[in-house]
């Protein structure tokens, strides 16, 4: 009898501990379905929504009053938002996707400057047609790279919990049909942030694109290939073919392809006047980290100081695909010159330098005088929000809604876990801009 009734117990235990295990695998798919239907819904809205961005521009292009342009620009800059938002949504964040991200905001900031500013008595401009044209060129590329993966998505019943899982597992090949959809889309915008957003927008609308204020004499191609040694260290036996560009524009440069032994190719764009290199990107995926940010940070602030770029601060430094990215500004006793940033790539590999850009800096440096503010830090003060604990601030120069350079003080301050980038225009007391600066994103062992 005592059997029986121990092996009903056991068998009722069984059973109780089976239907718990059945429940708890139901909850957990029901949260994983849910997940899934979430991303799922989000993505097909950002594919709806860039259509939709695009077919947008394409009619502000047909219009010519003021009652429909502004109403126009108001909508891609509400749309544009939406597609922002479902980004926000997926995902994407272990994966790059910075620069289709910031071509999205500068459509929006652009667009949104357009639809606020009295069009009757600053109507667009022969050049800010040409870049809506070119912005609907380009959103139509997103568009239609979207549209590939959408149906790759639909044809192959891919899920997105496959994606988060193949981003977040570390040093394992990304073989995911979505995750390559999306490098497509986003190695097609890296091309686009040279578009100029005509004079209106803040972050591209520089007084001088043509490198007016390069200094020096005409350089040879030879002189350029030397320019090239000496910035690169070249051992002597690589392949170099050299063209000869910018027909037509205020500033001529050099194109060099420089391909060495091991095949590994490296681009430079050397202008004509001075011999100063714009850009340098070579062609090279590091495999595995064998140096620290901090040992990169290193190379970087090497590298420009052995090129003669002198009074620089780091602004910014963040680590993803086994590169480091950096960013420096000028500091002219003590004041932050941010119109005249030098962007960077080191390989975590290698060490060597990858990626550089001065391009931002050789359109602005200039020697300056830096006038006195015409409030006190006090007064500055004032004006940020009380929630707003200031950690760091400092004088610095930036380029306001107008073009214009405007001396500021910088503050930098949080309100709980997010931290805010806030610049208050030292003359008069206005509040210039107001940045939330990006969290550091947390990564989990799955």
């Amino acid at each position: 009898m005592l059997r029986l009734i121990i092996i009903a117990v056991l068998a009722i235990a069984v059973a109780g501990t089976g239907y718990w295990g059945y429940q708890e695998h139901q909850e957990k798919n029901a949260v994983l379905i849910n997940a899934e239907n979430n991303y799922q819904r989000a993505f097909h809205d950002l594919v709806y929504h860039v259509d939709l961005l695009h077919d947008k521009i394409g009619t502000t292009l047909a219009m010519s009053s003021k009652e429909q342009l502004s109403p126009s620009f108001a909508e891609v800059w509400r749309i544009t938002s939406e597609a922002q938002n479902d980004v926000g949504q997926l995902p994407l964040t272990l994966l790059p996707f910075n620069k289709t991200e910031e071509f999205l905001t500068n459509i929006g900031d652009y667009t949104y400057q357009v639809a606020i500013r009295d069009l009757d008595k600053n109507p667009l401009s022969k050049d800010e047609f040409a870049s809506l044209q070119t912005l609907y060129q380009k959103s139509g590329e997103i568009k239609s790279e979207l549209r590939k993966v959408q149906s790759m998505v639909m044809n192959q019943n891919l899920r997105w919990m496959d994606v988060e899982l193949a981003l977040s597992a570390k040093d394992q090949p990304q073989d995911n049909g979505i995750i390559d959809g999306f490098k497509t889309v986003e190695k097609n915008v890296e091309g686009y942030e040279e578009a100029d957003f005509g004079p209106t927008f803040t972050s591209m609308n520089k007084k001088d694109e043509d490198y007016s204020r390069l200094s020096g004499k005409t350089i040879t191609k030879e002189e350029a290939k030397q320019v090239a040694d000496r910035y690169l260290e070249l051992e002597g036996n690589e392949k170099i073919t050299i063209t000869e560009n910018g027909e037509g524009s205020k500033v001529g440069f050099y194109s060099l392809k420089i391909v060495d032994k091991n095949q590994v190719d490296t681009y430079m764009d050397i202008a004509k006047k001075g011999g100063t290199p714009i850009y340098i990107v070579q062609n090279m995926e590091a495999k595995k980290k064998n140096i620290s940010l901090n040992e990169a940070t290193e190379k970087a602030r090497n590298f420009l100081k052995q090129n003669k770029y002198e009074s620089l601060d780091l602004y910014e430094s963040v680590e993803y695909n086994k590169l480091g990215v950096f960013t420096f500004v000028s500091n002219l006793d003590g004041v932050r010159i941010y119109p005249d940033a030098i962007k960077m790539k080191v390989s975590l590999e290698t060490g060597e330098i990858v990626g550089f850009s001065a391009k931002d800096y050789l359109m602005a440096h200039h020697l300056r005088e830096i006038p006195k503010p015409g409030i006190s830090y006090e007064e500055a003060t004032a004006k940020i929000n009380d929630n707003v604990m200031i950690m760091e601030d400092r004088l610095a120069v930036i380029t306001n809604d107008t073009g214009e350079e405007v001396l500021c003080y910088e503050f930098l301050g949080t309100i709980n876990e997010d931290t805010y980038q806030i610049f208050i225009n030292a003359e008069n007391g206005r509040e210039e801009k107001v940045e939330k600066l990006k969290n550091a994103e947390e990564l989990y062992d799955l």
